[in-house]
């Protein structure tokens, strides 16, 4: 096998003359004008509009760049290398004896370039630059065949090609032309930097990455799967940022600002490989049975109760949540309604906005020397404590689970002592079963006349028909509450409460962590724990599998097992392993009540039979290989 690889906007992600006129052209007073121009005369050139003897002719009269401003360049392409071709750094190793670079581009800033990636000087064919006595280029050297039109046709026609196929991969119409001349078996558009209408319609298939011709030619690649066939779907407006990272590795991602129903989830899901979601979207068994390709799921959001954990166990798709990155924006909300509802603020406000003065300190307090009970002394129930604590609350805290108390906080024994003791209780419990109606008529009954509830936690938690009735009875001077039994799906739709319109209480639309820094940084995490476990198998920080934190791979095949833990299915693996004298050169195992996950890096390179027998391993949930 022959490859043909192409360098501007193929090997490197921009074009190699452009970014020289940007250099050279620096403080040139034209310079925007010029950059116009020349950009226009590139993707002329790249589209087969414009001969590419005039183009480069055009284009160079325009630069006159100085070797100064090369040796600049290749600096600045050595960053600009395409990132599949980086990433992939070991095809280059071993398949490097098969691979020629052809460009109309000049040697002078391609060969340092490509030598990045093992090509040697030999092996890359190009222009070169003809310089003066001072440095600069006063033209390009016109014996090379690449200088002129067909420029590639007649290089690779002056060959004696080996009888093995050939396979160009490139960006414009020059590339294409090799194969329309009958000189490859088949030419490759390269989509990962540019698209271009003209040169995609004429391809044999179009490369989104490199990664994806190393796949259909069973060449060795960074990951066993080109990445571009990951197809991420993030609902309910998961922030941007979350976009860009997933399609910065490769993937295909499609978000959508709303939340989907159960059927129109099922007719989406079929194909997806990343679904993100948050606290709205009901993952249940029935929509996953749908999703056939689907490797992991994002929670943007602390709770995971919307997700049935149990199924997403059994069938090895790793769950990942974002347990810290949204507590201080709900910690500051919850500090915000205890003032304003100790204040009376909600009130005073709709009197004002009606035109009513309602100055008065009547029934308004300071949060200082106030006691504060949090319900639930995790994350966002322990930094509240601390914070409360700094503007001179007395904190009480009471969790299921023992926990060391912050700063001069104290623990109740049970729910009931620290309702009767706090003046405000802020309720920071997760999403199981057993906390439904956590608070209820009854609890409410116990708390201290006059004292305030603050919800920021889970919508059934707090029964609100009761909540209501203590409202309007005075049993509870205010409320805070901002997740619901059932809230809309979407900003369109109409949102409906029995608190609504009762006095001091203050109604929010599930915005606990909807701050733009809490928002950017779960989608800045999540994506990146969903990364780590698609690219190197850890699942760190996952909420259902096992959790393991794996080492990088060093020049090892990964084969990562996911199985029902039952005994003797690390012994069938080993014993495969044995039998195809792969050579094991590490291995981790965890377990928890469900499922085993087995991962064994091999210092060999495996046969198909291999992977066969170790899918047929009973009991086997899932398994991937990864180089």
């Amino acid at each position: 096998m022959l490859v043909i690889i192409d360098f501007d906007s193929t090997f490197t992600r921009v074009e190699g003359l452009d970014l020289l006129a940007e250099i050279a052209l620096q403080d040139h007073p034209e310079k925007e004008e010029r950059l116009r121009t020349i950009r226009q005369i590139t993707e002329q050139g790249m589209n087969g509009e414009l001969s590419f003897a005039a183009s480069l002719k055009e284009r160079l009269a325009l630069i006159r760049p100085h070797r100064r401003h090369i040796e600049c360049l290749v600096e600045r392409l050595k960053e600009e290398i395409s990132p599949s071709f980086r990433r992939n750094e070991r095809f280059f190793q071993e398949y490097g004896q098969n691979i020629r670079i052809i460009s109309s581009g000049f040697r002078e800033f391609i060969e340092p370039v490509v030598a990045t990636l093992g090509i040697r000087p030999e092996q890359v064919f190009a222009n070169r630059f003809l310089f003066d006595s001072e440095g600069y280029v006063t033209g390009y050297d016109e014996s090379i065949p690449l200088a002129h039109d067909r420029g590639k046709v007649k290089l690779l026609q002056s060959w004696q090609l080996p009888d093995e196929e050939v396979y160009v991969i490139g960006d414009g119409y020059t590339d294409y032309e090799i194969k329309a001349a009958g000189l490859a078996n088949a030419f490759y558009a390269f989509a990962e930097n540019v698209q271009r209408e003209k040169v995609l319609a004429h391809a044999d298939a179009v490369l989104p990455a490199l990664d994806e011709f190393l796949y259909r030619h069973k060449l060795p690649m960074k990951f066993s799967y080109p990445k571009n066939r990951i197809k991420v779907l993030l609902l309910e407006g998961v922030h941007p940022i979350a976009v860009d990272i997933f399609q910065k590795e490769g993937y295909q991602v499609e978000r959508l600002a709303t939340a989907l129903d159960e059927q129109e989830l099922k007719e989406r899901i079929g194909d997806v490989s990343i679904l993100g979601i948050r606290s709205k979207t009901q993952l249940t068994a029935g929509v996953l049975a749908h999703a056939k390709r689907l490797m992991a799921v994002g929670a943007f959001c602390i709770g995971t109760n919307q997700i049935d954990l149990d199924y997403c166990t059994k069938r090895g798709i790793a769950v990942f949540n974002a347990p810290y990155s949204n507590t201080r924006s709900v910690v500051e909300l919850a500090i915000g309604e205890m003032i304003m509802l100790m204040r009376g603020i909600p009130d005073k406000d709709k009197a004002a906005h009606a035109g009513r003065w309602m100055k008065s300190a009547k029934n308004s307090h300071e949060i200082r020397g106030k006691k504060l009970g949090i319900v639930g002394y995790g994350n966002i129930g322990a930094q509240l404590s601390v914070l409360a604590e700094a503007l001179g609350m007395e904190v009480y805290f009471y969790d299921i689970v023992d926990k060391l108390a912050l700063g001069n906080a104290k623990a109740c024994s049970s729910l009931d002592e620290l309702l009767a003791v706090a003046d405000i209780v802020s309720l920071h419990v997760d999403g199981r079963p057993e906390n439904r109606n956590m608070i209820d008529a009854a609890a409410i009954a116990k708390m201290k006349d006059g004292a305030i509830l603050l919800n920021l936690s889970r919508g059934f938690v707090v029964d609100v028909d009761a909540l209501a009735d203590a409202i309007r009875t005075g049993k509870l001077r205010g409320a805070a509450v901002d997740v619901f039994h059932e809230e809309p799906k979407s900003n369109e739709e109409p949102f409906v409460s029995v608190l609504q319109g009762l006095p001091n209480v203050i109604l929010t639309p599930h915005i606990g962590g909807s701050t733009q820094e809490a928002q950017e940084n779960i989608g800045n995490f999540v994506p990146g724990k969903i990364i780590d476990y698609v690219n190197t198998g850890s699942t760190y920080g996952s909420v259902n599998l096992p959790n393991l934190q794996l080492p990088a791979q060093q020049q090892a095949h990964r084969l990562l097992h996911i199985h029902h833990n039952v005994p003797g299915i690390l012994a069938q693996i080993n014993s495969i392993l044995a039998k195809h004298e792969a050579n094991i050169l590490g291995q981790y195992l965890k377990t928890n009540e469900q499922i085993g996950y087995v991962i064994t890096d091999i210092d060999k390179d495996y046969n198909q039979a291999l992977i066969n027998e170790l899918k047929a391993i009973p009991q086997t949930i899932r398994f991937r290989v990864l180089y």
